[in-house]
């Protein structure tokens, strides 16, 4: 049986390399310190106290992409990037042009599959899974797919910019 004082030793001995590892990869104050809490709590209500540092680290890590995921594409690189939505709005990126480029060579340089996935991905904001399924392929044929999609689009726009 797991005890407050057993928590509150494990708690004194691996918080700070957790909340080092939260911080490491989430790069913010409260949400690496909240979700150290909520393993400790989890560990707590679950009555297990014989755990490792690398199951405490592994779940940090865990925890730490979880949260991440929970963003959209859009509020990651802001958070990557420090990017203020008053400088995404001064931007003027990408311009008419970059966009024509971007939608004339998807509808005339891709297959019809790579374009429906382009498509489902980033017009219809569908998950890999969604894709996979709404397609019947594999999410590692969506993968390749954009990634394709991806390569030709930096070929185009490097040679235009």
């Amino acid at each position: 049986m797991t005890t407050k004082d057993d928590i509150g030793q494990l708690f004194r001995t691996h918080y700070a390399a957790m909340y080092r590892l939260a911080m490491l990869i989430l790069r913010d104050d409260n949400v690496s310190r909240d979700i150290v809490h909520d393993i400790f709590e989890t560990l707590l209500i679950s009555g297990r106290s014989e755990v490792s540092e690398a199951y405490l680290l592994t779940a940090v890590r865990n925890r730490c992409l979880k949260h991440i995921r929970s963003f959209s594409a859009q509020d990651r690189m802001k958070a990557v990037y420090s990017v203020g939505e008053q400088e995404i709005a001064e931007e003027d990126w990408p311009d008419d042009d970059t966009i024509m480029l971007i939608q004339t060579t998807v509808s005339k340089e891709l297959t019809e599959a790579c374009r429906r996935v382009v498509d489902l991905r980033f017009t219809e904001n569908k998950s890999y899974q969604e894709i996979a399924d709404i397609l019947g392929i594999s999410k590692v044929a969506v993968y390749k797919h954009l990634r394709h999609a991806i390569d030709i689009l930096r070929e185009k726009l490097s040679q235009n910019g």
